[in-house]
């Protein structure tokens, strides 16, 4: 019995440089996005002054996520509300992709890392241009400056937390589902039902419930809120 494999599957490859190997990670991003794409140019179509049908879906969406923007970093942090509303439906949109049968690719670490590789970088980022290279580095120095090398490892630690809180939980949910199908596959085979599958298709729904959508939803909300936290503290 060969072991079952958790990782991202690879579904073609591309010809150059002796071949570069695409995986379910990257086509099902892709996938995210185009649909993310054409739910935005559908969703902010033909405007209208007195909305109705999907524009009202539309401004409570992106209201919602505006004033959760402003109340975490402040209203002068508003400008930054695009992108954090951009993060939290990427995020969402990946983590439910497990409703639909496909690998979520949040459970892809090279996914999460680069997502908080790019959290990391807006948090220093934002805390340069607000206090300048010599005024953000030196709170490094605070309170003491023997705390400068503790201070900087707490930095770097920012990404790694991030990005394996992120992958751990839906990665989890993954291999706990994978494996509910198989052993209630087993089972139908071992009661004579493999040809009416009842099992694969009751028990797990409480599973999608829990992993894909609670936990995937708490997830994306989590990561969210501390790329918020954490550039708003940087910009203090």
């Amino acid at each position: 019995m060969q072991p079952i494999a958790f990782g991202p599957r690879i579904i073609f490859e591309l010809p150059f440089f002796d071949g570069i190997p695409v995986t379910e990670t990257v086509v099902n991003t892709w996938l995210i996005m185009i649909v993310l794409v054409v739910l935005s140019i559908l969703g902010t179509k033909n405007f209208e002054k007195v909305p109705k049908g999907k524009q009202n879906v539309t401004e409570i969406v992106v209201d919602s996520l505006n004033k959760l923007t402003i109340q975490t970093m402040g209203e002068d942090k508003k400008a930054y509300a695009p992108y954090m509303n951009t993060l939290f439906l990427l995020l969402l949109f990946m983590n439910l992709l497990g409703l639909l049968g496909l690998r979520p690719p949040t459970a892809d670490l090279n996914t999460t890392m680069g997502m908080a590789i790019m959290t990391f970088l807006l948090i220093h980022g934002s805390g340069i241009w607000r206090k300048g290279v010599g005024g953000y580095f030196k709170g490094f120095a605070e309170p003491f400056i023997f705390m400068i090398p503790l201070n900087i490892m707490g930095e770097l630690a920012t990404p790694i937390s991030l990005s394996f809180r992120l992958f751990g939980n839906i990665v989890g949910g993954v291999i706990v589902i994978a494996l509910s199908y198989g052993g209630l596959t087993v089972l139908s085979e071992m009661i004579g039902l493999s040809a009416f599958p009842i099992f694969q298709g009751a028990i797990p729904v409480v599973l999608h419930a829990y992993f894909d959508i609670f936990a995937g939803v708490l997830q994306s909300f989590i990561f969210a809120m501390l790329t918020m936290v954490f550039v708003a503290l940087a910009m203090e």
